[in-house]
């Protein structure tokens, strides 16, 4: 099998921890022109757009020279430009850093702070984050947590071993640990392992049950109940399907406090709203470190805040995790 040519190293910097976009010019096209291909291919970026980066000089080739307007489309050729990016609402709750060594960074994430850059959330990231306030350009995250959960997030420090960490998660060599706050049903028997087939369609928000063989994993332990109606749960993953957690709870019953997808889809919380997040938390992440062979267990030092002030939380006052 003949191995792909690696990309040259980016010309450009990264800007506010996000790296410059890199775009590879298709092998077959009728472009006469770099310009020509991007204002088909960026099509979102709005009229005039494509223009402006080229009038400003602001597309690069492997160089770090500017990209004429009128240069020849060569198959296979590579450019660099950095997106003008909308503004972001800051997410105003700490990154923690559980623990930091040579190799990895292990965070414990908020709620509300997307893992990578994803569509409209980009510099308000916990890996553009951390890239800044650590000062690691090259840092890496070895998995995702979703936007809405709080918890433990791996990161890599050194590109060349960042696929040994996502093999241990691809392999299912990382045992992963959530806490939850959902409502107590006394018929509901626990602890219980849920094995279903879970698929999310694009385009769609929510992830759904389907027949066939199981996808999802989860193991569920009621750890405590009160009599206001609330349970703390243990929640151990076998499997990493999107949103995995969230339907089971739902399936079984007893949906996740602060869900807005499951049982229906709300409204969208406007951005900046911070009031009721989600009741869902990463809380524990135990591995074998692929590189220097270390047994690590790490640990959230969070607590949901609708089983420490269920009141606060419900009112949505004094916004935070």
């Amino acid at each position: 099998m003949r191995r792909r040519t690696p990309p040259p190293p980016s010309p450009l910097p990264q800007r506010d921890g996000v790296d410059p976009v890199r775009v590879r010019l298709p092998g077959e096209g009728t472009w006469a022109t770099v310009r020509e291909h991007l204002v088909d291919r960026l099509t979102g970026a709005g009229p005039g757009a494509v223009d402006g980066m080229f009038d400003a000089g602001l597309v690069v080739g492997a160089d770090g020279r500017a990209v004429a307007p009128d240069a020849a489309y060569v198959p296979g050729m590579f450019v660099w430009f950095h997106r003008e990016l909308p503004p972001e609402v800051p997410v105003p709750f700490p990154l923690d850093v559980v623990h930091r060594d040579e190799h990895i960074v292990v965070v414990d994430k908020p709620h509300f702070l997307a893992t990578t850059p994803r569509g409209a959330h980009v510099t308000q990231t916990a890996l553009a984050r951390l890239r800044r306030e650590l000062g690691i350009p090259a840092l890496g995250a070895a998995h995702r947590l979703d936007r809405l959960t709080a918890g433990l997030v791996l990161f890599t420090v050194r590109p060349e071993e960042r696929g040994a960490y996502q093999t241990l998660f691809r392999d299912r060599r990382v045992r992963k640990e959530y806490e939850a706050v959902a409502p107590y049903d006394p018929e509901l028997a626990l602890p219980r392992t849920v094995r279903s087939r879970i698929v999310k369609e694009r385009g769609s928000l929510t992830a759904r049950e389907v027949e066939g063989e199981p996808n999802a994993v989860s193991h569920v332990e009621l750890t405590e109940h009160r009599a206001d109606g609330l349970a703390r749960y243990r929640l151990v993953l076998a499997t990493g399907q999107t949103h995995q957690l969230r339907v089971h709870l739902n399936a079984l019953g007893v949906p996740i406090l602060g869900d807005p997808l499951y049982p229906v889809v709300r409204d969208p919380v406007p951005a900046g709203d911070f009031r009721r997040p989600l009741q869902l938390l990463a809380r524990a992440l135990e591995f074998t470190d692929p590189v220097t062979g270390v047994a690590h267990r790490f640990r959230s030092g969070r607590t949901l805040r609708a089983w420490s002030s269920y009141a606060t939380w419900a009112a949505g006052g004094q916004p935070g995790q």
